[in-house]
């Protein structure tokens, strides 16, 4: 059963869903959490979040899952707004947090992927050239915004609540079937991005948050593993996994396939697989200095009124107001065009400019 949960009110997943044994996954962040695919040029219901949210759900019976996200969201644009619309919220992370707020207690799950839209969308030309100055002044923004984010989300949660953010994958590492020149773009890439994942994951730990080792799921560090690739012959391991899961190679389209969001649903599985149970335990404490100061975060306003949600198609925040989804997934989930890796070195080193599908958004 698919819920709505639409202005003037808020739908309560509880009394739709006829018992009080509800309990929700949140799933927040941009386009890696929706299932974009280049080949159809839309969101499909492929996401890595719908696939995770079926194997909660058969561990976790009762469970809803609301959906939210934004086209070409960026950490900025989580906090503040202004990619999508939500009714009686200002942005995506003032939307899940006045969904916690209403469902105070009974949020399971909380699943983050955002970020790489901060360098996608402002330090990549449109020839595909990386600015190295744009990009040490938004990486340090970006990890501001995401303490900023976890923390807010962390410090909304209750007890048994699990929260996990996600590191990305490399699919610059796609560059390497382009020649020498390509090689060498691919194996400069490699410790930038790593490096990049190494400050995404301090920022998570430090706010409570469980890790998703998407980029070792994609083998993105293994140069030296050799895999027969047809058409391409002998590569490293990494460039065959990118190969294999996104559209790099193909499309030049750095999403994940259909495969890719099998891999990157079995990372989320993988760190929650040994957790207790929702309900049971607590998580750790985020530390002091990640979370956001007063007054930086937006905070619940208070639980919305209730009424049924009129709408029965998929949810497009953009274009119907709709705050989000809870249940079975839709066939075309919220959001699309973000979220895969976030840098790569040197001119020749992004090979790709991502396809604006509008615009200057993807």
């Amino acid at each position: 059963m698919t819920i709505v949960l639409s202005t003037p009110g808020l739908a309560t997943a509880d009394e739709a869903a006829g018992g009080k044994d509800a309990t929700y996954y949140i799933s927040l962040g941009d386009s890696l959490t929706t299932g974009y695919q280049p080949d159809v040029d839309k969101d499909t219901d492929v996401a890595y979040t719908d696939q995770l949210y079926a194997q909660l759900k058969q561990r976790t019976p009762g469970l809803e899952h609301i959906r939210l996200g934004c086209t070409a969201e960026t950490t900025d644009s989580l906090i503040n707004g202004g990619k999508c619309d939500y009714p009686n919220a200002k942005s995506q992370l003032d939307a899940a947090l006045k969904a916690m707020a209403q469902h105070q207690g009974k949020v399971a799950y909380v699943t983050l992927s955002v970020g790489a839209n901060d360098i996608l969308l402002n330090c990549v030309s449109p020839a595909g050239t990386l600015d190295g100055a744009c990009l040490n002044g938004r990486s340090q923004t970006m990890a501001k915004n995401l303490a900023q984010i976890a923390g807010a989300l962390r410090k909304a949660g209750a007890k048994g609540t699990q929260f996990v953010g996600s590191t990305y994958y490399n699919p610059f590492l796609g560059a390497w079937l382009q020649g020498a020149a390509g090689q060498q773009a691919a194996k400069e890439s490699a410790p930038l991005v790593k490096a990049t994942n190494t400050g995404i994951t301090q920022v998570y730990k430090s706010t409570g948050f469980k890790v998703a080792d998407v980029a070792a799921a994609f083998s993105s560090d293994d140069f030296t593993t050799q895999v027969n690739v047809p058409g391409a012959g002998e590569v490293p391991a990494n460039v065959a996994k990118i190969c294999q899961l996104t559209w790099a190679c193909t499309k030049k389209d750095p999403h994940p396939n259909v495969d890719g969001h099998k891999v990157i649903a079995g990372a989320f599985a993988a760190v929650l697989a040994d957790s207790a149970a929702p309900g049971d335990g607590e998580p750790p404490a985020p530390s002091e200095s990640a979370t956001p100061e007063a007054g930086e975060s937006p905070a619940p306003s208070g639980s919305a009124t209730s009424a049924p949600g009129t709408g029965t198609g998929p949810n497009d925040p953009a274009t119907n107001g709709d705050l989000a989804e809870t249940g079975a997934s839709s066939s075309t989930p919220v959001l699309a065009g973000a979220g895969l890796a976030v840098v790569a070195a040197g001119t020749a080193a992004i090979y790709f400019a991502r396809r604006r599908r509008t615009g200057e958004e993807s």
